[in-house]
């Protein structure tokens, strides 16, 4: 996480140190982290647990429909009762009322500490004791103002949608397969195919939503100009020579760049990307693997047990790529590193 945060000590980067960094025992931190980013459009700086409750609640709910495991633990009276609701068998009042006292034991505690350690900046201070709730922070309204915020919302749901996937699927390193579909992240455990979620959601908090390339500002919101498109490193094309070993659909080789960088007249189409940017490139698989995140395994599994092993494929496999493609790439400007 330290080399994450290196570079840009933002609001939208310390968020996102919150969300793709901390450790999952349960869904929790999701829910609240998409409850404070709807809460963050009031005025008022206090939130009562009965007002953070109905968002939070919602979400979890939302979620359970899809995946009805939501927690590492064998039970939990909190998701019981949001079961009881979905059920029918437990009214909106009574689950915002079990949601109050039972769905933040921990997760208020534990939503600013990542690799055990407390972030210095807070989104919100718990002021249950004193208040019956919490306070919305200076940071977390500066982070609504922030280029980046309209990105944030995804970028929960695609870690929440990995996380709880492989909770379901019971992942393992010899069991998952990950595949691109129509930029879309597919899992592939035996015959069954589950959709993940979209390429752009998924990779983009690890490039802090930049361009892979030129480091410009890109979104992942559909309408959005900024809107990035999903690279392969090494062309795909790549694949007619040597699909088997190139692996070229994993997620080590795609990248989010913008339309001028990767299609645009002097873009990198189906070029190779001059060799120097295999370091960023290590640094940004870097970021996957220490962060805890689900395809981890795969990842590790796919390029190599160690950062030395995984700097090897890197470079090994691009020099492959190097004897076929003649034209390397990079491109005219870019703006200041983000990673």
């Amino acid at each position: 996480m330290e080399e994450f945060l290196e570079r840009e000590r933002t609001p939208e980067n310390y968020w996102r140190a919150v969300i793709l960094f901390g450790q999952n025992v349960a869904s929790y931190k999701f829910a609240l982290a998409k409850s404070l980013i709807e809460l963050s459009s009031r005025a008022s700086e206090t939130i009562k647990l009965e007002e953070l409750a109905e968002p939070f609640s919602r979400h979890i709910v939302e979620h359970l429909a899809n995946a009805p495991k939501q927690a590492t633990s064998a039970s939990s009276r909190f998701l019981e009762s949001c079961r009881k609701f979905s059920a029918g068998t437990l009214g909106r009042d009574e689950l915002i009322g079990q949601t109050a006292r039972l769905g933040f034991n921990n997760v208020i505690d534990a939503f600013h500490i990542v690799n055990r350690d407390e972030l210095p900046m807070r989104f919100f201070v718990d002021e249950r004791q004193s208040g019956g709730g919490i306070r919305l922070t200076d940071e977390l309204f500066r982070l609504r103002e922030r280029l980046q915020f309209g990105n944030l919302p995804q970028e929960v749901e695609a870690r929440w949608r990995l996380v709880e996937t492989a909770w379901q699927l019971r992942v393992t390193r010899t069991a998952l397969a990950v595949h691109v579909d129509d930029e879309s992240l597919m899992i592939l455990k035996g015959h069954r195919r589950t959709n993940l979620t979209s390429c752009r959601d998924a990779l983009n908090g690890y490039q802090k939503g930049k361009c892979f390339y030129c480091f410009a500002d890109i979104s992942v919101e559909n309408a959005s100009t900024r809107l990035a498109d999903v690279d392969h490193f090494l062309p795909r094309m790549l694949g007619q020579v040597d699909r088997s070993s190139l692996r070229l659909d994993g997620v080590w080789n795609l990248v989010l760049a913008c339309r001028d960088c990767n299609r645009g007249v002097e873009g990198k189409s189906s070029r190779l990307p001059h060799r120097r940017f295999l370091e960023r490139l290590d640094t940004r698989n870097e970021f996957f693997i220490t962060s805890h995140h689900p395809l981890r395994e795969t990842l590790i599994a796919q390029t190599g047990a160690s950062r030395q092993e995984r700097v090897s494929f890197l470079n090994s496999t691009y020099s492959t790529a190097w004897e076929w493609l003649i034209h390397r790439w990079e491109p005219r400007a870019e703006n200041e590193a983000a990673f």
